[in-house]
C-alpha cells in the first residue's frame, strides 16, 4: 500500500515574515527534506495572539476565523512558533466551535513537536560543531507541555532536546536556571520594559556563565528579545532559530 503523504500548511508569524524570513525558509526547507508536502497559504495573516495579550481578544474574532478558513483543509498546520500554536490551540475558544475551528486546532503544531511525535523523528541528520544553549519559551513548555519542567518530580523530556542531541558536534549545554523566563512576553516588554529587560539580561548571562556560543529555541519572539539585549551590550553570542541548526547541512 502507498504510503499516504502528510500534507501540512506552513504558518508563519508576524515577526517571522517581517523580520527574520530566514527562520520561515529554513522551516519549510526542513520539513520538504522530511518527505512533508507543505503549502503555505497566501492568505494568511497574524494568528490574534497580540490583540488577546493586550486584553482586546474578543477584537481578533476575525482574524481567528480568517487563519481557520486558511488552514482548515490541511492535515496539519506547522508554525515555527510554540507561542502562536498555543494561542491557536487555547484561545480559539472564542469564536463558534464549528467542526473546521475544532479540526484545525486539534491538529495546530509547533515545529519540534510535529517532527518528534508526529513524524517520530529525533535525529534529521545535520551537523552542527558548536556549544549551545536551550532557551525554553513558557508558551511552549508550559503551555504546549514540549518538555518537562525543572520544578515538577518525573520523567524529564523534550522535544527541543531530542533533536538538539542527535545534531552531529553539537554539543548542548547545561544552563543554571534551564527554563527561566526570558521576560519578553509580546506586549509585556512594552508595558513593563525594565522588569523585561532585567530578566532578559539575567537569561543572556546564564548562556555566557554556560560557555555558550550560541542561543537556540522554538519561539524566535524569545529569541528576538535575547538578541536584541546581546546585540546591544556586544555580547559574544549568536542567536539562531532551533530551525536553522536542524536545516544547517541536511
Amino acid at each position: 500500500m502507498e504510503k499516504k503523504t502528510i500534507k501540512v500548511g506552513l504558518f508563519i508569524p508576524c515577526y517571522v515574515n517581517q523580520l527574520y524570513p530566514q527562520v520561515g525558509i529554513a522551516t519549510i526547507e526542513l520539513l520538504e527534506k522530511l518527505g512533508v508536502e507543505v503549502d503555505y497559504p497566501q492568505g494568511q495573516t497574524c494568528c490574534g495572539q497580540p490583540l488577546g495579550n493586550s486584553g482586546y481578544e474578543q477584537d481578533s474574532k476575525g482574524i481567528c476565523n480568517l487563519f481557520v478558513k486558511n488552514f482548515k483543509a490541511y492535515d496539519y498546520i506547522v508554525g515555527p512558533s510554540g507561542s502562536c500554536i498555543y494561542h491557536v490551540k487555547h484561545h480559539f475558544d472564542i469564536i463558534e466551535q464549528t467542526p473546521e475551528v475544532q479540526r484545525v486546532r486539534a491538529n495546530a503544531y509547533e515545529l519540534c513537536e510535529f517532527i518528534v511525535k508526529i513524524l517520530g523523528i529525533t535525529d534529521v541528520g545535520v551537523s552542527f560543531p558548536h556549544k549551545v544553549g536551550l532557551h525554553k519559551s513558557c508558551h511552549g513548555l508550559r503551555g504546549l507541555k514540549l518538555g518537562s519542567c525543572s520544578e515538577v518530580m518525573g520523567a524529564q523530556y523534550s522535544t527541543e532536546e531530542s533533536l538538539l542531541n542527535n545534531v552531529k558536534g553539537l554539543e548542548l549545554m547545561t544552563l543554571n536556571r534551564k527554563d527561566e523566563c526570558c521576560g519578553f512576553g509580546g506586549t509585556f516588554a512594552v508595558f513593563e520594559e525594565a522588569i523585561s529587560t532585567k530578566m532578559g539580561k539575567d537569561r543572556v548571562q546564564d548562556h555566557i556563565d554556560s560557555d555558550v556560543e550560541v542561543i537556540t529555541g522554538a519561539d524566535h519572539s524569545c529569541l528576538m528579545h535575547l538578541e536584541g539585549l546581546v546585540n546591544r551590550n556586544k555580547q559574544p553570542l549568536r542567536v539562531m532559530h532551533i530551525a536553522e541548526i536542524l536545516n544547517n547541512s541536511l
